[in-house]
């Protein structure tokens, strides 16, 4: 009996860690993601190779507060799981990404090519759940480094096939595009497979999350 029940806690957690901060699925798996807000919407597909690398495909749309300037990228990306530590009810992780693509502007005629570089921490619990991820989106005469930190709490635990809902707040910043700091607060709802966020920042903007896994 035991037995059973560290084996059910263990699926838990690893179903959590799928979809709480992982950017990539298991082995053989593909995972589709996306990001929407009016300054910001982001979305993308990838394939797990490994258990610890995929590629994919993205998209990103990027619009500065006072709405003058706009920056679209389309990448390919590589995602590489450094290193990850198992812990006897948490799991932590620490991710690579590594994206090339052309990009465009309204202030700039034809397209540059950029670079995305970036690195993601992560360690949660079926309970908690904080990350912190940086990202350098560069190119000729461009600088949109991005910096976002997250936690989160579950309001109760759920077995492995059952949706939890999680009260999650994120704090990101782009460099070039935006002078403030924008806050989301979200309500998550996660499942084995998938999670969907909604919520409201501090420009009174909504903003929605999604991911699946294949």
């Amino acid at each position: 009996m035991k037995k059973t029940l560290l084996l059910a806690h263990v699926a838990v957690v690893v179903a959590a860690s799928a979809a709480h901060a992982a950017p990539m699925g298991f082995k053989d798996s593909a995972m589709a993601m996306g990001d929407f807000s009016p300054n910001w919407r982001e979305s993308w597909v990838n394939y797990a190779l490994t258990s610890r690398d995929a590629v994919g495909v993205g998209g990103v749309y990027m619009r500065s507060d006072d709405k003058s300037k706009t920056r679209t990228l389309a990448e390919v990306n590589y995602t590489r799981l450094v290193q990850r530590w198992n812990l006897p009810h948490a799991q932590a992780n620490v991710w690579f990404f590594a994206g090339a693509g052309s990009i465009r502007g309204n202030d700039f005629a034809g397209t540059k090519l950029a670079v995305a570089p970036g690195v993601q921490v992560d360690y949660e619990t079926t309970r908690i759940y904080l990350a912190a991820t940086g990202r350098l989106y560069r190119a000729e005469g461009l600088n949109h480094d991005f910096a976002s930190i997250r936690a989160g709490f579950s309001f109760y635990e759920v077995n492995y096939d059952e949706i939890q809902p999680w009260f999650v707040v994120e704090a990101r910043r782009m460099r070039g595009l935006s002078d403030t700091t924008e806050i989301t607060p979200m309500l998550r709802l996660i499942h084995n497979r998938y999670f969907v966020e909604l919520g409201v920042n501090t420009s009174k903007e909504a903003r929605a999350n999604i991911m699946y896994i294949f």
